[in-house]
């Protein structure tokens, strides 16, 4: 045992190890990039047999988990908000058929959308799936409670989804680690029918799902993670879940007067909420991301009750938490500094220079300027910057895939040209799909797939699709003339705005492929 400096997301990603994963599956997607790292990193220098190359996308990801678990062994499923969506249809399921090894999947959320397209908050996804939540409040609690998690899965025979934010994810503080546990040996199911999701099976699956939330909530009522803590003044009673316990506490530094219901582990402690209203005249509930305990504390209490948060606005509905806002809702003064003055003016982001994204833009956009009537569906990637100044060249970034789709959509529709951006990774993910679609209808649409052949946005991690993507394109039945691949350099510029104006007027499926390796890459690799 020894205590360490430790992201959150590291000491998630060392309490999977020392609790005995042999996998670890997982798509890029910042704040949860970080945890799969530390587990490559560390089965890399301490020579651990632990299978963690990254997944194609969220849902394959989920499935191999699942698929680990069904032997008997521990898997870690890692991804952001967003992803919870490109994996909802594992990861429901899986909570019918359940798991035998212990399996964890950590949604990492973005409240105030600090790299992402929304706020949603994946407790639903717990909640609509009838699986264990945990919500850690620190770092310390973060290594402990993954090790407990996997502990209750392999108890209950279910997945736990395992709840953090940008905050607890990205911020660091000492973490002491407990002794390593050996790996789980195989072990095949002995009643097959479980993971058989026929309607006969599946129904009786479903009986048992429910059955077990009796359980489950007694686990959360006797949970070391939920407890409850009495304070003299009974005008308020506080329900601080994950890290809003830990702002509420940064305010009260000697102990907080309120009594205040620590939340971190889930389904809801109904037991404990009934004794905290029965105590308190009001209640103010600190979670962040949306109203979900508040939502669900509204049904259970008698409505006489004063409850607030985010729905009446004593907490704002969208952003970040923070202990200024929790220190607000108590009527807390809010200590604020001098002013500091605007020494550097601040700079919107943008592509890297000597990044080929800029020069496929440059021709893109001398191109398009002689089609007052284009449309460029763009997609999730670094290149989604060409929204912004100097390029100003997409005009949509909806998720991950949907500019390949909306494209053919729009020019089903009749719009032409119908152009299409999406990266080498963003098109392995989620756009071999929309391409097929394209190519079944004979949809009038340009394909960008601007190459750089890393997952760039996210730190430059392996891209699935490094040195396959002609391939995969020939293979999904476009013909082999109007595949076209250049690299993307100014002193290619007449040549790329030729074959983009060329593929344009190909009245049928085009795809170019600009090829030029991330300059971020190229650097660590020249280093």
């Amino acid at each position: 045992m020894k205590k360490q400096l430790l992201l959150g997301d590291e000491a998630i990603a060392r309490a999977a190890i020392d609790a005995g994963i042999s996998g670890v599956f997982a798509y890029p997607g910042t704040p949860s990039t970080e945890i799969t790292e530390y587990i490559q990193s560390y089965s890399k220098k301490e020579n651990r047999e632990i299978s963690s190359r990254w997944a194609s996308n969220e849902k394959t990801a989920m499935e191999a988990a699942l698929g680990m678990s069904y032997i008997g062994k521990r898997a870690l499923c890692c991804m952001k908000h967003v992803g919870m969506n490109v994996a909802a249809d594992a990861f429901i399921n899986s909570a019918m058929t359940g798991v035998r090894g212990g399996l964890v999947v950590v949604a990492a959320d973005d409240p105030s959308m600090h790299s992402s397209q929304n706020e949603q908050d994946s407790r639903f996804y717990g909640d609509f799936a009838f699986v264990p939540m945990m919500e850690p409040s620190n770092q310390q609690e973060a290594y402990d409670m993954t090790r407990h998690a996997f502990d209750l899965s392999e108890k209950y025979g279910t997945p736990v989804l395992y709840r953090i934010t940008t905050r607890l994810a990205h911020s660091r503080a000492g973490v002491e680690n407990a002794k390593e546990n050996a790996q789980n040996t195989l072990s095949l199911p002995e009643n097959s029918s479980q993971f058989i999701l026929l309607p006969a099976l599946a129904r009786k699956r479903y009986k048992q799902v429910i059955e077990l939330q009796k359980s489950l909530e007694k686990e959360s009522e006797n949970s070391p993670f939920n407890k409850y803590i009495d304070g003299k003044d009974k005008k308020i009673g506080i329900v601080a879940a994950g890290i809003g316990y830990n702002y509420l506490m940064e305010n009260f530094p000697d102990g907080c007067p309120y009594p205040v219901l620590k939340i971190s582990q889930y389904p809801l402690p109904n037991e404990m909420f009934a004794k905290l209203a029965d105590e308190c005249e009001s209640l103010l509930i600190v979670e962040e991301g949306y109203p979900f305990i508040e939502n669900k504390l509204r049904g259970l209490l008698n409505n006489s009750l004063n409850v607030k948060g985010r729905l009446d606005g004593t907490l704002p509905r969208d952003g970040e938490l923070t202990p200024d806002l929790v220190a607000t809702a108590l009527g807390l003064g809010v200590s604020k500094g001098e002013e500091v003055p605007s020494i550097v003016l601040q700079r919107p982001p943008a592509l890297c220079q000597g990044c080929g994204h800029r020069d496929m833009y440059a021709a893109l956009n001398e191109v398009v300027a002689h089609y007052p009537a284009h449309r460029v569906f763009g997609d999730i990637g670094c290149y989604t910057l060409g929204a912004l100044p100097p390029f100003r060249a997409i005009h949509s970034c909806v998720d991950m895939g949907a500019s390949i789709t909306m494209a053919k959509g729009a020019a089903d529709g009749g719009l032409w040209p119908a152009i299409a951006v999406i990266g080498d990774s963003t098109f392995t993910h989620s756009g071999m799909t929309g391409l097929l679609d394209c190519v079944n209808s004979k949809s009038n649409v340009t394909i960008v797939i601007s190459d750089n052949e890393t997952t760039g946005m996210t730190g430059g991690q392996d891209s699935a699709g490094t040195g396959k993507i002609e391939a995969i394109v020939r293979g999904l039945g476009v013909e082999d003339e109007h595949i076209r691949v250049f690299e993307p350099l100014k002193k290619n510029m007449d040549m790329m705005k030729q074959i983009i104006d060329e593929e344009i007027h190909y009245k049928g499926v085009s795809v170019i492929i600009p090829r030029r390796e991330c300059i971020q890459t190229l650097k660590r690799k020249k280093k």
